[in-house]
């Protein structure tokens, strides 16, 4: 019964769409925003949108004649049924004025029948002979989200929308109720303040030398922005879910990270370990600890988890170890800076903030002072161009010891585990720094005046 079925399609709004250019060829510069040529259903009707788009690019009016001898020049016109076709189009539109109506039902029908050719698709793929189950379930979700991709395509809209989208983001920003548009908090006031929240959207990488923190700052931001209700993502490429786990627990509950992986603590030290379980179970944070895997792959996972539990925030750690699509010696530089362009696409496909750390070269260790500059995010320049912030943390202690400072600052306070963040680059917003405090003991970032209230 399901295979005599007829895919979706409405013919007369068919008609009505070319019929439409052929009365005023001008409108379609109105729906072609809205349709591809594929969308037709009828060849004849896809051959006549077709012959208007190339008159239309080569910039030559569209009306019967024009039309019919484009159709002509490609030796369509008897195929589409000739000029008495053509003036049948004319003759059963009344005027072009409901032009996009028609040519929405139309974009509507097609999206039908793509979503059926999915179905047919996934269904071909399930039948195939496998052993990857992972790989077949993360084909079909391709399969499908290249439906809902080519379904709304972009184009110029008035500046009064715009603002009508800004409007309602910030009442999100200021309504709890509403909350799921708002940019994500990072629970640090200083960083909030600065750059306004995480947005939505944008590429935030957090860039620093080995050990120094990045890998905790962004597992600190994805704790305290789940804690205020965001659902937050953690791919960990280098580190073991468990070890991140662990690392969240001693924060929270305040227990030396060490004596906590071996099990050396107290009765009341357990008892709050216990506490800060039922507390950090209940969050909505989610963490694959997949190793070696490419974009797709995550951008898959990614779409998978905003669809089951929604998505605000996503932590990459790190970009260089993103596997990428070359695998035969191809030049890296080229490599990391497809992958940053593919970061930033997710981020404005899935409209999340994504937060990627990223190692800096080793030039930063040679310079006088050792302050790092946008010109050492490692293996790419396309890092500091595709991004819209870029952070870098700094710490004069792990660069000099209390000697070292004293003979080049005497009578300065040693500055130990007070980390600079370094904001250096602020696409929608200014540059500028704050200091954090870094409690090693227990892989955690205190603002200061937290410190000093401690």
């Amino acid at each position: 019964m399901y295979a005599e079925k007829l895919l979706p399609h409405d013919l007369e709004a068919e008609a009505a769409v070319i019929g439409s250019l052929l009365i005023d060829g001008e409108c379609f510069s109105r729906v072609s925003s809205l349709l591809r040529a594929d969308d037709f259903y009828r060849e004849r009707n896809q051959a006549c949108f077709v012959a208007c788009q190339s008159l239309f690019e080569r910039d030559e009016a569209i009306d019967q004649v024009t039309l019919a001898r484009e159709l002509q020049r490609t030796e369509k016109l008897e195929m589409v049924g000739g000029m008495s076709y053509l003036s049948g189009l004319v003759a059963v539109t009344p005027t072009s004025t409901h032009a996009e109506y028609y040519a929405e039902v139309i974009s509507k029908t097609a999206v039908m029948r793509r979503l059926i050719d999915a179905a047919n698709e996934i269904s071909a793929i399930g039948y195939g002979d496998t052993a990857d189950v992972d790989a077949t379930l993360q084909q079909a979700e391709d399969v499908l989200f290249g439906v809902r991709a080519g379904q709304t395509p972009r184009g110029f809209i008035p500046l009064r929308m715009i603002y009508d989208q800004y409007l309602e983001e910030r009442a999100a920003a200021v309504e709890p109720d509403l909350h799921t548009k708002a940019p994500v908090l990072t629970g640090y006031n200083e960083m909030d303040e600065l750059l306004g929240g995480l947005q939505r959207s944008d590429m935030i990488v957090l860039g620093a030398r080995p050990s120094t923190g990045k890998s905790t700052l962004a597992l600190n931001v994805s704790i305290n922005a789940a804690k205020a209700g965001s659902v937050v993502g953690v791919f960990s490429l280098e580190m073991s879910r468990e070890q991140l786990a662990l690392r969240i627990l001693s924060a929270d509950a305040e227990i030396d990270s060490h004596r906590l992986r071996l099990g050396l603590y107290t009765e009341a030290e357990e008892q709050r370990i216990i506490d800060s379980i039922g507390r950090l179970s209940e969050l909505p944070l989610y963490i694959d600890d997949t190793p070696f895997q490419g974009l797709v792959e995550m951008r898959s996972k990614s779409r998978r988890l905003m669809l089951e539990r929604g998505l605000d925030m996503l932590v990459i750690d790190y970009l260089q170890l993103i596997q990428g699509r070359s695998h035969n010696g191809a030049n890296r530089v080229q490599e990391i800076s497809e992958i940053s362009r593919s970061i930033k696409a997710m981020a404005r496909d899935l409209d999340v903030a994504v937060v990627t750390c990223s190692q800096l070269s080793r030039v930063v260790e040679n310079r006088p002072g050792h302050r790092p500059q946008l010109s050492d995010l490692r293996d790419s320049g396309s890092i500091e161009q595709d991004s819209d912030v870029v952070m870098f943390i700094h710490r004069e202690d792990i660069h000099n010891t209390e000697e070292e400072w004293e003979q080049h600052f005497p009578g300065r306070e040693y500055p130990r585990n007070i980390a600079e963040i370094i904001v250096a680059k602020h696409r929608n917003g200014p540059t500028g720094s704050l200091r954090l405090f870094f409690r090693d003991n227990l892989v955690r970032f205190d603002a200061l005046a937290q410190v000093d209230d401690f």
